[in-house]
């Protein structure tokens, strides 16, 4: 294969597995929540300022008592609610909780008790888990001494149990928030991982297409440029295969990148290649000039689509790369198909070569995507290519 086809596929790699199991977090744990900074902050604050418009109105303990607690819990609450960082959310959160139990006054009639749990939920919506737990703790505090000291009325449980509910309602809020984030980004991870095996799918075909036939054609051409001092004949038909190669080349890149799949042009599309196609494929380097042969043992007649397809993408490069490598070297391909299993051997009686590794690669990851294994390496009588498909998980597969 030649360096550019060479980079470009290299540049087409998967990143690393991502799954929604692995953003997964318990929310609230160590990091406060992003609460939209727009309409529900200021809706948030307005409804606690029309509370406390509310606690203001029976002007106790004193008119003047009542107006600067009151403009002291808004206040805070703006601070509470528009902070960017947040490094004051316990204090903010007690300062407009001081100027609620100012209005209060020891009376748990007030209906300005109900900023208390507005507080809860906004600690609960942005806290860390140890912020709001403490808020929490602190307006239950508050509620019993209010209870047991000031005014004993059984009506302070009933803020005991409102803040306590508005804390867990805001967590439950706050928890759905965190996870429908989570399956965001675990969407977006899939979908970036399924555009890169399909980047990954057209670089293995631009490979397996580019590299077979730059291959063939050259041997093509350097046949003709031998055969032209004898005879003008010879070397018309070899420059007329390459041609034909250069153009089956070319459609099949085409086919592999989907430039063919528009409206009205479907009959143009060529059947990808299968296992009924591998005679041919090893008559197609015989008429280049290379030294192969061909055992079958078995039926390929009745084998899975994307069987025949990685079978004979992998014998594809076996070849090329025995070409490349070990030109004029003996090559053996032995199919054998029994009731369970694929096996496939291409055996070259040559010293291996050197290269990117990209082929290897490519038939390796082909065979794992179907279930099986492909091995490259010195073996039988130079350099000996293995790979083996388990049939009934093909069958499967192309059945689902």
């Amino acid at each position: 294969m030649t360096q550019p086809v060479a980079a470009v596929a290299a540049s087409l790699v998967l990143p690393a597995r991502r799954s929604i199991q692995s953003m997964s977090r318990d929310p609230g744990t160590s990091h406060p929540a992003q609460f939209p900074a727009g309409w529900a902050r200021w809706t948030a604050l307005a409804g606690f300022a029309a509370l406390i418009g509310v606690g203001l109105l029976p002007l106790s303990p004193s008119p003047a008592a009542a107006s600067v607690a009151g403009a002291a819990a808004v206040g805070a609450a703006a601070v509470l609610i528009w902070q960017r960082q947040r490094r004051y959310l316990l204090l903010t959160a007690a300062l407009a909780t001081a100027g609620v139990a100012i209005l209060g006054n020891g009376n748990s009639t007030r209906i300005g008790w109900f900023a208390v749990c507005l507080i809860g939920i906004w600690c609960a919506l942005t806290g860390t888990r140890w912020e709001y737990l403490l808020y929490w703790a602190g307006t239950v505090t508050l509620f019993v001494v209010e209870w047991r000291w000031i005014h004993a009325d059984p009506g302070w449980g009933a803020w005991i149990a409102g803040t306590s509910l508005a804390v867990a309602a805001g967590l439950l809020v706050r928890h759905e928030r965190d996870l429908t984030a989570q399956l965001r980004e675990a969407q977006a991870g899939l979908a970036e991982r399924a555009r890169a095996e399909e980047r990954n799918r057209i670089a293995r075909e631009l490979h397996d297409v580019i590299a077979h036939t730059l291959t063939v054609s050259l041997l093509h051409v350097s046949s003709a440029r031998l055969a032209i001092e004898h005879g003008l004949d010879d070397a018309a038909r070899s420059l007329a295969e390459a041609e034909r190669l250069g153009r089956e080349s070319l459609d099949e890149v085409r086919r592999a990148v989907g430039m063919l799949h528009q409206d009205g042009d479907v009959g143009r599309t060529v059947p990808l290649p299968g296992a009924g196609d591998l005679p041919a494929l090893i008559e197609r380097y015989r008429a280049a000039g290379a030294d192969a042969a061909f055992t079958l043992d078995g039926d390929i007649g009745r084998l899975p689509a994307t069987t025949g397809l990685a079978v004979y993408r992998i014998l594809q490069e076996a070849l090329t790369n025995a070409i490349k490598h070990a030109s004029g070297a003996h090559t053996a391909v032995h199919l054998t198909v029994d009731g369970d299993e694929l096996r496939l051997a291409v055996d070259t009686s040559g010293q291996p070569g050197t290269g990117t590794g990209l082929g290897v690669l490519n038939m390796r990851d082909r065979a794992e995507s179907l279930g099986g294994t492909c091995t490259a390496g010195p073996g039988g009588r130079g350099w000996l290519v293995t790979a083996s498909f388990p049939l009934d998980r093909s069958r499967r597969r192309e059945n689902a």
